[in-house]
């Protein structure tokens, strides 16, 4: 068996404070510190999880401590890391700070987990042709210290990434013999409403990535391209290239996706045979309009610029206007689907089109976690991953993805009732093309897809 598992949680945001509610009901782990920037917030994110224990009969759960760090100094990852005999960093903040606290556990003799991977970097002449550094790149680049040190640096094991990712090995394993392609398509028909009940503009978590992933340069792999080459099958379209209208269960519906940069495009072809990867978010007419508003006014730049003296990110500043990702779930209505739709040829010879999803109602999440269902559906994933590494049902060294390791046990135990498992069940469709993707002009539903994962809220 494994050393007993010690986790350093290094972000409070919703997605951490919702991974924290959910690990506080298993018992894989002695202990879960919880650190982020601002203490205050990581200390409520204790106390939110301690009282979820206590609510439950227990006489107080001493597992769950708070510590400060900041997350972009690599060297303080690295001590806090050592501080608290951490056996694995567990990253829930917003990629910005990925390669600190990547660089930090290794440093430390931790194993990592996050939810995104390091920042891309657009081609200099041919943005929309050709890829530049693209996202993971510079931790892939560090996979032989990984190896040699033998720790493992899991990456993108959210929901998307991460639950997708899962999906895509299950499918190449259980489901298909050839796979023409593994499409992540994402959508909801979430609304958030004011006091008087009319919706209003509230993503479910950071604009800041929201902007950054929706705006970059949005990238697709094929085999045809690579010619046996991975690095040569990807290349790059404009933001919301070749729209489609995807129906997602559950009552969800239609709704119109487009291609955005992600990271199931850059993990998938590496561990598994596909023709096509592609991304493609349910984003909604309103979310579109504003992200190419921003643009066009420049708001979505990072370069600071001087206002009255003070230099300020446009970016940063769009971000702080909006409300906290974490304060909207009482105003949250409806469902968010996470799914990866599978084409190709099945074990049975015959051709076969299959949408493997996970849905979350926000009343529910709401209701059983106080967590909105955008950030608890990611989180759960990651601590899914922690128990299948604390018991040494996963394990591995270098930098890997979800892709490489086993897809039953993880299914298995997201859907298993509590308390043997999380109680989470995924679903799976099969279905013939013209139930999946519908004519442009049918009536999609125009609430806007939350994007997932590479968010997470700081």
């Amino acid at each position: 068996m494994p050393e007993p598992m010690r986790v350093l949680m290094v972000g409070a945001g919703g997605v951490g404070d919702a991974a924290a509610r959910i690990a506080v009901e298993r018992d894989f782990f002695e202990a879960w510190v919880v650190a982020d920037y601002d203490l205050a917030r990581a200390e409520r994110t204790v106390a939110a999880a301690r009282g979820r224990q206590d609510s439950r009969g227990s006489s107080g759960e001493e597992r769950f401590t708070a510590a400060q760090v900041d997350a972009s100094d690599a060297e303080a990852v690295t001590a806090l890391a050592r501080q608290v005999r951490a056996t694995h960093v567990f990253n829930a903040v917003d990629p910005r700070f990925v390669m600190p606290i990547f660089t930090g556990a290794l440093a430390a003799d931790a194993d990592y987990l996050d939810m995104a991977m390091s920042l891309s970097v657009r081609h200099p002449d041919a943005p929309y042709e050709e890829v530049g550094v693209k996202l993971g790149d510079e931790q892939f680049a560090r996979a032989g210290e990984w190896e040699a040190a033998g720790r493992l640096a899991l990456l993108g094991i959210g929901v998307e990434p991460g639950l997708s990712d899962v999906f895509a090995r299950y499918a190449a394993d259980e489901l298909f013999d050839h796979i023409d392609e593994l499409g992540t398509r994402d959508g909801a028909n979430l609304v958030i409403r004011d006091d008087d009940g009319n919706e209003v503009f509230a993503p479910g978590f950071s604009m800041w990535t929201i902007i950054e992933e929706c705006l970059n340069p949005p990238v697709v792999w094929e085999r045809e391209r690579a010619g046996g080459d991975l690095e040569k099958g990807f290349f790059t379209l404009p933001p919301f290239s070749e729209p489609e209208v995807f129906d997602f269960p559950e009552g969800i519906g239609p709704v119109e996706c487009v291609h955005v940069e992600h990271e199931e495009v850059l993990l998938m072809p590496r561990w598994v045979e596909a023709d096509r990867v592609t991304f493609k978010y349910g984003l909604g007419e309103e979310m579109i309009a504003i992200l190419r508003t921003l643009h066009t006014l420049g708001l979505d730049s990072t370069e600071p610029v001087s206002v009255k003296g003070v230099e300020v990110s446009p970016r940063d500043v769009v971000a702080a206007c909006l409300p906290d990702p974490t304060t909207i779930g009482p105003r949250m209505e409806g469902k968010t689907c996470a799914g990866l739709f599978v084409t190709g040829t099945g074990k049975d010879g015959a051709p076969r089109s299959t949408y493997l999803y996970h849905v979350v109602d926000n009343a529910d999440s709401m209701r059983d976690y106080g967590a909105q269902c955008v950030v608890w559906q990611t989180a759960i994933n990651p601590v899914v991953a922690l128990e299948l590494l604390a018991d040494g049902t996963w394990s591995g060294s270098g930098v890997l993805g979800p892709e490489a390791l086993p897809p039953k046990p993880f299914l298995d135990l997201l859907a298993a009732p509590k308390p043997d498992g999380y109680g989470s069940p995924w679903g799976l469709q099969d279905r013939t093309p013209h139930d999946v993707l519908l004519p442009r002009s049918a009536p999609p539903n125009n609430a806007a897809g939350t994007p997932k994962d590479r968010t997470k809220d700081h």
